[in-house]
Order: C-alpha cells, then structure tokens, then sequence
C-alpha cells in the first residue's frame, strides 16, 4: 500500500450565477466554505486543506480562520482546472482529494475512504462517490446527478437523465445520486485537465464524462448516505434548519 501524502483542495469562486457570494454565505453564524474546510480538516488521511481561489475576499476570509488559502489564474473553466493549477506548484501530494466547497457537511470518513481506496489499490486512478436517492422524485430532477455502475463498482455513466430506465415498471430500480467529491492520482489529474471538453461532456454538461470518454476508470464508493449541497439561497436555508434541529437534539449532522 502507498503511504504517498493527501491533500484536500477545496476550489472556490465568488461569481455564481445562482448565487453570487455563496462560499462566504453565513450559515449557523459560519461561512459555508468554514463548514466545508473544517469538516476537510477533521479527516486523517489528509496532510494538508488548501482553499483555491482567485478572490481576495474569499482569500482574506480564509486567512481569517486560519485556512492555506492558493491564489489561482480567474481564467479556470472549473474547480478542477483551479485545484490543477495547485498541484502543479507542488511535487509533495500523490493523492488530490477535490471537495466542493458548497458540500458543508462532506463527510470526513468518506475523504479518508476515497485516500485509503488510492493507497491501497494502484490499478484506481480516480475514484468518487454516490449514495441511494431517497425519493424517486428526487431522481428525476436534472439538477441530481445519476451514475451507473458495473459489478466491479466502475462508473459505466454519469447523466442528468434518471437511469437505468425500467422497462418493466414491476422491476425496482435503485438510482444512485452522484456525490461531487473526486480522488485523484497526480498524475491522472494533470492529464485530466490537459483533455478537451469531449462530446458527451459537452451533452450533458458534466465534466466526470471526460474520464470516461478517454478511457480512464471511475471507481465509485457507494455508501448508504451523502452530503446535500447548497446551489442556491433556498438550499442555504433548508440547511440552516436543519442544523438548528440537530443542535435542538444534542444530535451532529
């Protein structure tokens, strides 16, 4: 098994369509990339949480708590061009963890599953994860991502779609939500970033299809639950709710 080091990078822009400003939105008297961050930093397989951004407000609020913060290029087409530009910087980290910094209650067991599933099996070049969807409704949304995967747990699609489809409606199907958190190896990721969008990517609008479109494997951890994100302000406070419950309980989300 590799003992190479890990590190989380957290990628974070201030210009959202939906909702510009989201990673210093205060949730729980909190900015939503804090909650991302600390929950990073309570993983043991990462040796180091890097915040990347290109936006000094972001920067200065990241310094503020005490996080590493990268100043990246404002010219990255994605998170994953951004946390790309870090590692260039650096030969130390095998194992990049890429975390959305819209994920504030990422599970920090899950990190160290992803880092310890690239340590200890060298044919995994990127690994993700997904859980069950709750409810069917939620699985038609194209907002929620769905992947399939093969027998060997490898990524056969990612698609916005609902899939598998049933054609026999008697049959029960378990469609799995994509979870946006990716492990990749170093060398794998550089690569990654260095393919053109390819047609199925560009269809769906989902960057996981480049993997897959250039032949690389997609190793998918499915576990029993995930995080939910915030995309947009009605998110934010559905989530404020429901850490207000949880502390009302004595119970941690």
């Amino acid at each position: 098994m590799s003992k190479g080091k890990g590190v989380g990078i957290i990628p974070a822009r201030w210009a959202s369509t939906r909702f510009p400003g989201k990673p210093l939105h205060l949730i729980a008297d909190k900015p939503l990339l804090r909650h991302v961050w600390e929950r990073c930093r309570r993983a043991r397989k990462l040796d180091s949480v890097i915040i990347a951004t290109d936006d000094m407000r972001i920067a200065n609020a990241a310094f503020e708590w005490g996080a590493e913060v990268a100043l990246t290029s404002a010219k990255h087409a994605s998170g994953t061009d951004r946390i790309a530009e870090v590692v260039r910087r650096s030969k130390a980290f095998e194992f990049i963890i890429n975390v959305q910094g819209d994920e504030p209650l990422v599970d920090p067991r899950l990190i160290d599953k992803l880092v310890e599933k690239l340590q200890r099996d060298h044919k995994i070049d990127i690994v993700t994860a997904a859980h069950p969807f709750e409810t069917a409704a939620e699985a038609s949304s194209p907002h929620q991502v769905k992947v399939v995967v093969d027998l060997c747990g490898n990524a056969l699609y990612f698609s916005r779609f609902a899939i598998p489809f049933p054609r026999d409606r008697s049959v029960r199907v378990k469609y799995l939500r994509h979870q946006g958190i990716y492990g990749f190896r170093r060398k794998t990721l550089l690569q990654f970033v260095k393919w053109k969008p390819a047609p199925l990517e560009r269809t769906e609008w989902l960057e996981q299809l480049r993997a897959l479109e250039n032949g690389v494997k997609v190793h998918v951890l499915v576990t029993k639950h995930g995080s939910p994100g915030v995309d947009t302000l009605a998110d934010a406070k559905a989530l404020e709710q429901k850490l207000a419950r949880a502390r009302g309980s004595g119970v941690s989300p």
